[in-house]
């Protein structure tokens, strides 16, 4: 089994920042992907920003320029460093990875969400 544990998400104004980790552990053989999800409600779920192993990043449209993944590989930890935030990224985050179990099966795993409100 694998476990992903979010953190960090809260109230803040717009224009304001937070920043959002998430940690991956239990029966992993290698991460490949992790990155970062956000759905309102009555919304479909809709991608943030990924990163891969290799560190090479994608971003929606959105938040580039704005927003920054990271990962801290020796730790299975992804990191999302929000900057000038708007009430439009009012959101649960979720995060997401795509790893290697170590039973060699290649599975998709999700966090529970941490909810970011930003207020005007």
């Amino acid at each position: 089994q694998v476990q992903l544990v979010e953190s960090g998400g809260g109230l803040v104004q717009a224009g304001g920042s937070l920043r959002l980790s998430c940690a991956a552990s239990g029966s992993i053989f290698s991460i490949n992907r992790m990155g970062w999800y956000r759905q309102v409600p009555g919304k479909q779920r809709e991608l943030v920003a990924t990163i891969t192993s290799r560190g090479t990043t994608n971003y929606a449209d959105s938040v580039k320029g704005r927003f920054t993944i990271s990962r801290d590989n020796a730790k299975n930890t992804v990191y999302l460093q929000m900057s000038s935030l708007k009430p439009d990224d009012t959101a649960v985050y979720y995060c997401n990875t795509n790893l290697m179990t170590r039973d060699f099966y290649a599975m998709d795993y999700w966090g529970k969400g941490t909810l970011v409100t930003v207020s005007s």
